[in-house]
């Protein structure tokens, strides 16, 4: 905190916080308020300020209850601060925590509020947070041709970069677009290095409970482009998948609406398929790549492979293109795709060297 409480001392300062801008057992707003901060505004991502949101559930503007500071959706009408909201603010602080997945929605939010700071002159300051899966990189580049929320920047699956890097990697090169520069400062995590495993202290949104949900996160989010139901509505949200036309498996599940899953796949049908909240979350850790064979042996023992892929194509913007589902429905092998990445992320990695903060 001796780091950035100078830089904010005397401004007006607005946050873009959540549920997970902890200081210890005191959240962010309320640590600043106490030491003396003047905290004018806050900004609220995909989930809400306190997390219970469904996944793509319109967040509203309104009042923070505990503090009665405004409350600025960026996950409603807009996702970019209008300069009106910028008008009283002096400085931004961003202190929300990631899981290193391109689908994860919280880094689109920093893309614009990057953009609203370029565009208004505004500093942003970043208070660094470790990546929990950032000890590798893997998965196939972003086609931007396929750009949405769920994949802004032309980067793989899993980054294995932290917010502060990533911040650093959309200004150096220039994806904030018409020659945008935000006045960007990182605070950096003290002791982190990205081999360093990390257990989050607070689950970062409603369907990523535990860290084995978040390591197997980046392999099961690709099912949300399909039929399938990886847990949402259960207590075993991206550690479970099924579907109940699928033949095989030695798992029964029945998604019902719960907090953060109000209507969620397959709601009230039982799923068969597979339960990995038995795998050790040690050897998900070391396995350091994303798991096709789920995706992959899913697909050749469905039914009716022509329905798996939904209609709107969600898949292709959570793979980042078309390939990956051409792929799959050729028949090409696991390794055979992953083989067409390797050129790519070998690029990618020098790319992102300079942006680096921290030890691989």
């Amino acid at each position: 905190m001796e780091l950035y409480l100078p830089l904010l001392a005397d401004r007006a300062v607005a946050l873009v916080v959540n549920h997970t801008s902890m200081v210890g057992s005191s959240h962010l707003v309320d640590t600043l308020l106490a030491r003396g901060i003047r905290v004018v505004k806050i900004f609220a991502p995909e989930h809400g300020l306190r997390g219970s949101a469904d996944a793509g559930e319109t967040i509203q503007d309104g009042r923070d209850p505990k503090t009665g500071l405004p409350l600025v959706s960026l996950y409603g009408r807009k996702k970019e601060p209008a300069p009106s909201d910028l008008a009283d603010v002096d400085i931004l602080v961003f202190d929300i925590q990631d899981v290193g997945a391109r689908y994860y929605t919280y880094v689109g939010t920093l893309h614009y509020v990057m953009r609203a700071a370029a565009r208004q002159g505004k500093p942003l300051l970043v208070l660094d947070r470790p990546n929990p899966n950032g000890h590798y990189v893997d998965g196939p580049i972003l086609d931007t041709a396929y750009r949405s929320f769920v994949g802004m920047h032309p980067v793989p699956i899993v980054h294995g970069l932290t917010v502060g890097e990533y911040a650093m990697m959309i200004n150096g090169e220039g994806w904030l677009g018409d020659s945008l520069r935000c006045p960007l400062t990182v605070i950096p995590c003290a002791h982190y290095h990205h081999s360093r495993a990390y257990k989050l202290p607070t689950p970062p949104s409603p369907n990523l409970p535990n860290n084995r949900a978040i390591y197997l996160y980046p392999s099961l989010c690709l099912f949300e482009g399909t039929l399938v139901s990886v847990g949402r509505g259960t207590g075993k949200q991206f550690q479970i998948y099924g579907h109940p036309d699928f033949p095989i498996g030695n798992f029964l599940f029945t998604p019902q609406p719960l907090p953060g899953a109000k209507n969620p796949p397959q709601e009230g049908y039982e799923c068969r398929g597979f339960d990995l909240s038995v795998l050790p979350e040690d050897s998900l850790y070391q396995a350091a790549q994303i798991d096709l064979k789920y995706l992959i042996d899913f697909y050749k023992t469905f039914p009716d492979t022509s329905s798996f892929f939904l209609r709107n194509r969600f898949f292709d913007r959570l793979a980042g293109g078309p390939t990956l589902r051409l792929q799959i429905e050729a028949g090409w092998s696991p390794d055979s795709i992953r083989s067409s990445w390797r050129d790519e992320i070998a690029s990618f990695r020098q790319r992102r060297q300079p942006y680096l903060l921290y030890q691989e």
